[in-house]
């Protein structure tokens, strides 16, 4: 089973090496690594190229934003599996991608999610926030919910099948398709409780308030492109559903550091 990664990138040279070491030191064999840089100027190219031989493909041209970059990299793409993994993320240990390949292979979903952890824009080690994904029930959408998408993971049969990020959307294809698979095509799923992706803070749907109303609005509009007819506070509970995720790594800071292995869920 090939797994194919994409990473996008614009003038990330403080933190694209982190994400394509990240990919390169994972211990699963059948990886098509995929670069896609939007015509770097910063010394982003420089690492690219540093570790070419480590990459299947890359690509440095202009795009229409981050979406279409991705879009051009699922068209590049030949694996039976997709991954994005964007310039700011980097995969927590070798494993991941091996750990991901034989859920896929154990169960014949078609996509496979997992948990995410907020980290310091300067100091990776600085947790901010965890977002622990849960089981997936479909009306969870209803209430906020979606799957973080760097640790979604689909086939790429899906994508041929449903399509793509639609570049209309500035900050919220990444919900929009997943919306899309998951509620309204109800693709099958499979949560892995572990931790997969770091994530640094500073994202362009959060960098400030004027971004966070945009994307909430963008959220709205990902239901009515669909034709879907969300609950009147499903816009709202999206965003505060944040909150409870720092409750969450406060708790796990004083708790015991035993804490009990969770299990897998199937849907």
């Amino acid at each position: 089973m090939k797994v194919s990664i994409i990473t996008v990138c614009f003038n990330s040279v403080s933190t694209i090496r982190d994400a394509i070491r990240s990919v390169i030191s994972q211990s699963y064999h059948d990886i098509e690594y995929i670069v896609v840089d939007g015509g770097s100027t910063d010394g982003t190219l420089d690492i690219i190229q540093a570790h070419s031989s480590f990459i299947s493909h890359w690509i440095s041209e202009p795009d229409n934003g981050t979406y279409d970059a991705m879009n051009k990299g699922v068209h590049l793409a030949s694996g039976d599996i997709i991954a994005i993994l964007n310039s700011d993320d980097f995969y927590v240990h070798s494993e991941v991608i091996a750990q991901v390949a034989a859920h896929f292979q154990r169960t014949n979903v078609d996509s496979v999610y997992g948990d995410l952890q907020y980290v310091g824009k300067d100091n990776t080690d600085k947790v901010i926030r965890d977002w622990i994904s849960g089981i997936y029930h479909r009306q969870n959408f209803l209430y906020g919910w979606m799957p973080p998408h760097p640790a979604f993971f689909v086939r790429r049969a899906v994508y041929k099948s449903l399509g793509c990020f639609d570049t209309q959307l500035r900050t919220s294809a990444d919900y929009e398709l997943m919306l899309r698979f998951l509620y309204k095509h109800k693709i099958s799923s499979h949560y892995l409780p572990e931790l997969l992706v770091r994530m640094r803070v500073g994202g362009a749907s959060n960098k400030s308030w004027q971004k966070r109303i945009e994307a909430n609005w963008e959220d709205r509009q990902a239901w009515k492109m669909n034709g879907l007819r969300p609950y009147f506070f499903t816009a709202l509970f999206k965003p505060l559903r944040k909150v409870k995720q720092y409750f969450i790594l406060k708790q796990e800071r004083v708790s015991t550091p035993q804490v009990p292995k969770r299990k897998s869920h199937y849907v």
